[in-house]
């Protein structure tokens, strides 16, 4: 596959047994190294995009048309063991709540040691070593007494830590954030953001972040895509969607927003993309 490859490439539509049409027609593109936001309302379909690209709808009932190319495979042809070994191996995601994403019996050094042997082999110490490196990678402490904690006696922002920890446990080439700071107060949802491009720069990790947080999103991410009512409207740099936004939705979003905050701060941006989502 050429380097000018996108990583994921998807043109799909998504219906479930109630209720047809949620998704219509979303071609999405993400390349390597790069940061996609995907903002949207409740129930716009945020969600229902993120699990559809790790082909976990059908546990919903739903049905999704289409392709969805990563690495150049097509992931709907993958059964569902091909699949097993793709996510969190290739492909992670960060959901929004940590209280509901960890186990609450279990102890820290637990969940991340049943994580990395889903995908790895080793001795015991060469698994110690691979959890403490990747604690230390998100900033957390990589001692005993951290590892032998339950969820109940981390705070918020340290269990969507360990979460993020989990995720890139393996160097995952895609990671799907959705929501992933909705549950944070203002400072931690600040040093989460910082954490997701710290880690997209260190470790050249693609990802597709998911929020109604159109600031957030604006600071973080190389593009954004607009997502209304199962269909992305817009996508576009930071730049363009706050100085030139095309779609009445978009522009609708960008009058909401606090007056001191319309225009987003001036920033280098991280690496050079060409394109948008959809053609």
């Amino acid at each position: 596959m050429s380097s000018s490859a996108p990583l994921l490439f998807a043109r799909l539509s998504v219906d479930y047994r109630n209720k047809t049409s949620v998704l219509r027609n979303i071609v999405l593109e993400i390349r390597r190294g790069e940061i996609l936001g995907l903002v949207g309302e409740s129930g716009s379909g945020k969600s229902t995009l993120a699990l559809a690209l790790l082909q976990l709808l059908e546990l919903r009932g739903a049905k999704v048309r289409g392709e969805i190319l990563f690495q150049g495979e097509n992931l709907l042809e993958k059964t569902e063991s091909q699949l097993r070994e793709m996510r969190g191996r290739q492909m992670s995601v960060v959901l929004q709540s940590p209280l509901t994403s960890l186990n609450p019996a279990l102890r820290i050094g637990t969940q991340l040691r049943e994580a990395w042997l889903a995908h790895a082999r080793g001795t015991k110490q060469e698994c110690i070593a691979a959890l403490r490196a990747v604690l230390r990678s998100v900033s957390l402490p990589d001692d005993d007494e951290f590892l032998t904690r339950r969820p109940s006696q981390l705070s918020v922002g340290q269990g969507q830590r360990v979460i993020i920890a989990m995720a890139i446990l393996h160097r995952p080439a895609l990671l799907i954030a959705d929501e992933p700071t909705s549950a944070l107060d203002t400072i931690t949802q600040s040093e989460i953001l910082a954490l997701f491009a710290r880690l997209n720069r260190e470790l050249d990790v693609a990802i597709l972040y998911i929020s109604h947080d159109l600031l957030s999103v604006a600071a973080l991410c190389h593009r954004i895509a607009i997502l209304r009512e199962g269909e992305i409207v817009e996508c576009d740099v930071p730049e363009v969607i706050f100085d030139s936004a095309r779609h009445p939705y978009t522009q609708r979003l960008i009058a909401a927003l606090p007056s001191l905050e319309r225009h987003r701060p001036s920033v280098e941006p991280r690496i050079d993309l060409q394109g948008t989502c959809f053609r």
